[in-house]
C-alpha cells in the first residue's frame, strides 16, 4: 500500500480495461470496413493505420481521413468510435482525479515523498516523535543551533503548526503513528545520519514502543524519552535508555533544591532554564511549613522529596485523609479560604497548587496570596494553551510540565558534561561555594540568558590544539578564553567543569595545561562559544592568541619560524 505507483494502477484498472476494449474494437472495426482508394478499387486498412487514425481521433485532435476519403460505412463506424473512446477517456480522467483527491491516495504520496526527504539528508538529524509542548521547544532549539530534525506526530494538526512555524531550517515531518517500526524507519531511524531519537509522544505506551523499536533496531543510538508513570520509568530503564525525563519527579527535585539550598537552585536555574529568575529571588526565604495543594502523581513526588528537608508539610486533597494515610491533611481543593486557613496558610512560607486543573490552581494561588501575601506561589500549567494568563499571574515558579522535559533534554543534548557538573555540584559543595559561582556567572552575563557548551581536546573539534600539541607547544586553557579579534581581551565564558579520564576538576584554572582528549565545559553568552571554536579550529588564529602575532602560518612559515629559533 505503500507503493504510489501500485495504488494508481490498481485504482485504475477497470477505466484502462475499458479504455483498451474500446480501442480495440475500434481499430478492429476500421479494419474489416472496406474502402475505396483514388482508383475506385477496394482498399482495406491495416492496424497501424487504423490505430493511428482511432488514437488522433479519440483524443479529438481531428487530423481528417486516412489514407483516403472515408465510405458511409467508415464514416458511420467512425462516429460510433468517436462517442464511445471520448466516453472512455472522460471516465478514466475523472477515476484519476478522483483518486488524487482521496485522503488514502495523499497520505501514500506525502509518506513517500516524506520517505525520500529523510533519505536525501546529508547532515546529522535527530528523529523528534511527537510535536507537542516538548517538541516545539526542542525542534525550534536545535533550529537555532543549526540542527536538523525529523518530526513525526499521529495528529495533523501538530504537523501544520510545525509547517507555519518559521523555523530557519527546513524539516521532513510525517503524520504517522510513531509507535509503528516501519514509520520510523521512513522516518530515519537507520539512517547513518540520525545522531538520536527523542520519544515526546503525550502516551507512555508510544513513547515506550519508540524506545523499544529504537533500541532493538539500532542498540548504539541515543534514545530519550519523556514519561509520567513510574512502571514505565523502570521499563524504560531496564533495557538502556539513555535519557529519562520525568517531568513531576525533575520538578519536584528542582523546587526541593530551591528549600535546602537556594544559591545551588538558583545555579541550577541559570544553567538549564533559559528564562532564568534574577539573582535576587534567591533571598526568598523557603523555610518552614509548606501547603500542597493536590496529592496526585505531582503532589506525591514533591512530598516525598521535601519531606527529606527537614520542613512541615500540609496536604490538601478531595480524597479523604485514609486514603492518603498522611500525618497532616485537610479534605478539600484548596480554592476555599475556609480550607486554607485549616492548613495554616497564615504561618506557611510557600504553597504549591498542584492540581489537574489550571482553573483550579490559579484560583488557590489568589485566595491564598489573599490571605498571606508573603508567601512563596507555585502553580502547576497544565494546559499550554493558557500559557499567556499564567504568565502574568505573578506566580514564582510555574511548573509546565513540557518546558522542564525540554529544558532536561537540550541540557543533554548541548553537553552530557552539564548534567554531570550539576550532580557534581549538589553532591560534594555547599550553597556558600554555589553563591561565589552565581556572583562569578551574574558578572559574566549581567541579565542576559547563560548558555553552556563542551569541547573535547580531539583532532575533530579542536584541530588547531592537537596541531600546537603535536610542535610541543603549551597549551593551556587560557587559549580559549581570549578574544580571537582582540588577545588582550577575555571573552565572556569560563570553564565550569574538565574531565580528563575518570577524574573530575570542578572550576579548572586558567593555567590548565591540556591534554589530548580532555572534555571541558564551559558557561557564558553564547557568542563566546562561536569565538572559541574559531580559535580551536583555526592554526593562524591560534598561534595570533598564543603569540600576538598575525602573520601567516602556513607550513612554510612555520618551518621557517623553527630554522630561526634554532
Amino acid at each position: 500500500m505503500n507503493n504510489v505507483f501500485y495504488l494508481l494502477m490498481r485504482r485504475l484498472r477497470m477505466p484502462l480495461i475499458t479504455l483498451i476494449v474500446i480501442y480495440s474494437v475500434s481499430v478492429l472495426g476500421f479494419v474489416l470496413i472496406p474502402g475505396v482508394d483514388d482508383q475506385g478499387q477496394v482498399y482495406r486498412m491495416d492496424f497501424f493505420h487504423a490505430f493511428y487514425f482511432v488514437s488522433f481521433m479519440g483524443s479529438t485532435i481531428g487530423f481528417g481521413e486516412i489514407p483516403y476519403p472515408f465510405t458511409s460505412g467508415q464514416r458511420m463506424w467512425a462516429m460510433l468510435t468517436i462517442y464511445s473512446t471520448v466516453i472512455a477517456w472522460l471516465y478514466g480522467i475523472g477515476t484519476m482525479i478522483s483518486i488524487f483527491q482521496e485522503p488514502v491516495f495523499s497520505r501514500v504520496r506525502r509518506r513517500r515523498r516524506f520517505a525520500a526527504q529523510v533519505a536525501a539528508l546529508n547532515q546529522p538529524f535527530y528523529l523528534v516523535c511527537g510535536y507537542g509542548v516538548t517538541g516545539s521547544i526542542v525542534v525550534g532549539k536545535l533550529a537555532q543551533r543549526d540542527i536538523h530534525c525529523v518530526v513525526v506526530d499521529i495528529d495533523a494538526a501538530q504537523i501544520d503548526a510545525l509547517e507555519m512555524d518559521s523555523l530557519p531550517l527546513p524539516m521532513p515531518c510525517l503524520v504517522a503513528d510513531a509507535s509503528l517500526p516501519d514509520v520510523l524507519d521512513d522516518a530515519g531511524l537507520q539512517h547513518p545520519q540520525c545522531i538520536g531519537v527523542l520519544a515526546l509522544a503525550n502516551r507512555d505506551t508510544v513513547n515506550l514502543s519508540i524506545a523499544i523499536a529504537s533500541k532493538l533496531l539500532m542498540p548504539k543510538r541515543m534514545v530519550v524519552s519523556r514519561t509520567e508513570a513510574d512502571v514505565t520509568t523502570a521499563n524504560l530503564d531496564s533495557f538502556g535508555t539513555d535519557l529519562i525525563v520525568d517531568p513531576f519527579r525533575a520538578y519536584a527535585e528542582y523546587l526541593s533544591l530551591s528549600v535546602q539550598a537556594p544559591y545551588m537552585h538558583l545555579v541550577y536555574d541559570w544553567l538549564l532554564n533559559p528564562s532564568h529568575r534574577p539573582l535576587s529571588s534567591a533571598y526568598q526565604r523557603t523555610r518552614g511549613r509548606w501547603i500542597i495543594c493536590g496529592y496526585g502523581r505531582f503532589g506525591r513526588a514533591l512530598y516525598s522529596e521535601l519531606s527529606h528537608d527537614e520542613v512541615e508539610l500540609v496536604v490538601i486533597d478531595k480524597k479523604a485523609p485514609q486514603k492518603n494515610q498522611l500525618l497532616d491533611q485537610v479534605h478539600g481543593i484548596g480554592t476555599e479560604a475556609r480550607t486554607l486557613q485549616q492548613a495554616g496558610v497564615q504561618g506557611a512560607v510557600g504553597i504549591v497548587a498542584g492540581t489537574d486543573n489550571d482553573a483550579d490552581n490559579l484560583s488557590i494561588m489568589m485566595t491564598a496570596r489573599e490571605l498571606n501575601p508573603q508567601l512563596l506561589t507555585v502553580v502547576r500549567q497544565n494546559v499550554h494553551a493558557n500559557r499567556l494568563v499564567f504568565q502574568n499571574s505573578r506566580a514564582d515558579f510555574i511548573m509546565e510540565p513540557g518546558r522542564i522535559i525540554a529544558n532536561r533534554i537540550m541540557a543533554q543534548i548541548k553537553t552530557p558534561l552539564l548534567p554531570v557538573f550539576i550532580s557534581r555540584m549538589i553532591h560534594h559543595h555547599d550553597d556558600v561555594w554555589a553563591h561565589t559561582l552565581l556572583n562569578r556567572m551574574s558578572s559574566v552575563v549581567g541579565s542576559q540568558e547563560l548558555d553552556s557548551w563542551a569541547f573535547t581536546v580531539s583532532e575533530r573539534q579542536t584541530p588547531a590544539l592537537l596541531v600546537a600539541m603535536n610542535e610541543a607547544k603549551p597549551v593551556k586553557l587560557s587559549l580559549f578564553l581570549k578574544d580571537p579579534h582582540d588577545r588582550m581581551k577575555m571573552l565572556k565564558a569560563f570553564p565550569l567543569l574538565m574531565r580528563r579520564g575518570g577524574e573530575l576538576m570542578m572550576l579548572p584554572g586558567e593555567l590548565t595545561l591540556l591534554q589530548p582528549g580532555d572534555e571541558i565545559l564551559f558557561c557564558g553568552l553564547s557568542s563566546a562559544a562561536t569565538r572559541m571554536e574559531w580559535t580551536i579550529s583555526n592554526y593562524n588564529v591560534l598561534h595570533y592568541v598564543m603569540t600576538g602575532s598575525d602573520n601567516s602560518n602556513n607550513l612554510l612559515a612555520r618551518w621557517l619560524y623553527r630554522r630561526e629559533r634554532k
